[in-house]
């Protein structure tokens, strides 16, 4: 997932996908302790999209005060 495509996601979106990749993480990495993984690196792709849907997710939080603030001031 590239971060120009979750910057076009709304907020309920960014947000119902970091629920369910946050819950993909965590089945596969109970999985793992138990049995080797099929794809392993799914983990490592995992991570890295939780990291850039958090990462846009403070962005537009970010944003969206300061560009009020800005306005109002």
């Amino acid at each position: 997932m590239r971060a120009d495509e979750i910057r076009e996601m709304t907020v309920e979106d960014i947000q119902t996908r970091i629920r369910e990749l946050e819950e993909e993480q965590f089945r596969l990495k109970f999985r793992s302790a138990t049995e080797p993984l099929d794809d392993p690196l799914r983990l490592r792709v995992i991570r890295r999209d939780l990291a850039r849907l958090k990462t846009v997710q403070r962005e537009q939080q970010s944003s969206s005060p300061a560009s009020a603030g800005a306005a109002r001031g």
